[in-house]
């Protein structure tokens, strides 16, 4: 059934790949009309940008799949609330809905910026949080030992 859990899942294991390359474990896919449309993983390491979060390049993959700059009737699941960086992308792209996993309480957009998202975004926060968590939790730890 292709509802929210299942393209949340999708975003997870973009999130895992991350994870497995050593970057940190944020997976994103953009749906328009329930198709799935572009999906990827933080890429910041890889390709020594530090603009390559997964949301960033999601949008650009879908502007080039739909032809236009705009993303109104479509959805970004994330795995981690996006920054402020990522969230001013969103608004611009005039992004219908997001839907992300965990909060991110240091960097997170509602903390820094708050406003920052189109006025007609609808946003959906916590579904399937706990395991986008414990990927981050883990990922962190391997990091520190």
């Amino acid at each position: 059934m292709l509802d929210d859990a299942y393209f949340m899942r999708i975003a997870l294991q973009e999130a895992q790949k991350a994870y497995e390359q050593g970057e940190i474990p944020v997976g994103a896919v953009l749906v328009h009309e329930k198709k799935l449309i572009a999906k990827a993983h933080n890429q910041t390491e890889r390709l020594l940008d530090v603009t390559a979060h997964a949301e960033i390049l999601c949008i650009t993959a879908a502007a080039q799949a739909l032809g236009g700059k705009y993303l109104p009737d479509c959805t970004l699941y994330v795995t981690l609330e996006p920054c402020a960086m990522c969230a001013g992308a969103l608004a611009w792209a005039q992004l219908g809905r997001l839907v992300f996993a965990a909060s991110d309480e240091k960097r997170g957009y509602r903390r820094h910026a708050p406003n920052i998202l189109h006025p007609k975004t609808q946003v959906e926060a916590g579904l399937l949080a706990e395991e986008a968590v414990a990927l981050i939790k883990d990922f962190f730890k391997k990091l520190r030992n």
